[in-house]
């Protein structure tokens, strides 16, 4: 890799590391940079899975103070995924990436419709789902590990079904969910697959400064604007998936 190269995979790590932060489908911009300076695809599946991890626990430290009070929550919540990641990184090693190509952006563009209708005062004032959570948790951290893109879009429109609270803290605890699904994931490819260590590393360097710019003016974004850029960043990769 040339000095050009890297710069382009740390700045393609950066965008990334921003986006997961505030809306997720970051991945569908390291992973493209990966294969455009010379990568196969199963090794700049891999290297992005494993140099975004560091970019996830960023935004988390960077969204600490809306975590507060949701530690037990997130970490119920973080069972499931964790279980879903696993098998969704043994079905990547076990299945045609084909299964899901025609479902994913379906998936995206239901998860979108489900974050732009608006929650009524009396779908508010409803106490939380944790067994609705955490089996949300459970199949967005499947689809996690198996594929990944905008799998935020995905749980935090669950979330907002599940949880009535603040989307800030929402998105604090998609966050928390959508690193450990990569984090799964990522040991899983490490046991199994090459990794291609300096374009990890690179990706790692931007999406950790990325996540905390993000994470920094990110948490002054009304809810109701920042339910709306998850909409709208959430249909642009369907139509991107769709069409590419």
């Amino acid at each position: 890799m040339n000095f050009g190269q890297a710069v382009a995979v740390t700045a393609a790590g950066f965008a990334a590391g921003g986006v997961n932060t505030i809306v997720g489908s970051g991945s569908l911009i390291t992973f493209p940079t990966l294969l455009a300076v010379g990568y196969p695809s199963v090794v700049a599946n891999v290297s992005n899975s494993v140099g975004l991890v560091p970019g996830s626990i960023s935004g988390a430290i960077g969204y600490r103070r809306e975590l507060r009070g949701q530690w037990r929550r997130t970490g119920l919540l973080a069972i499931g995924t964790t279980a879903g990641a696993l098998l969704g990184g043994i079905l990547l090693l076990k299945l045609p990436s084909s299964v899901f190509d025609a479902v994913v952006p379906a998936l995206i563009l239901l998860a979108c419709l489900l974050m732009a209708i608006k929650r009524t005062p009396s779908q508010t004032a409803q106490q939380d789902h944790m067994g609705a959570g955490s089996a949300s948790s459970f199949f967005t951290g499947i689809y996690g590990g198996y594929f990944g893109a905008a799998q935020g879009v995905i749980l935090m429109s669950l979330l907002r079904l599940c949880f009535p609270d603040d989307l800030q803290r929402l998105n604090a605890v998609k966050i928390v969910l959508t690193g450990v699904a990569n984090g799964v994931a990522t040991i899983l490819f490490i046991l199994v697959a090459d990794v291609a260590w300096e374009a990890a590393a690179l990706i790692a360097l931007g999406s950790t400064a990325g996540a905390q710019v993000a994470a920094r003016y990110g948490r002054a974004i009304p809810s109701e604007v920042l339910r709306w850029i998850v909409v709208v960043g959430g249909t642009i990769v369907a139509l991107i998936l769709i069409f590419t």
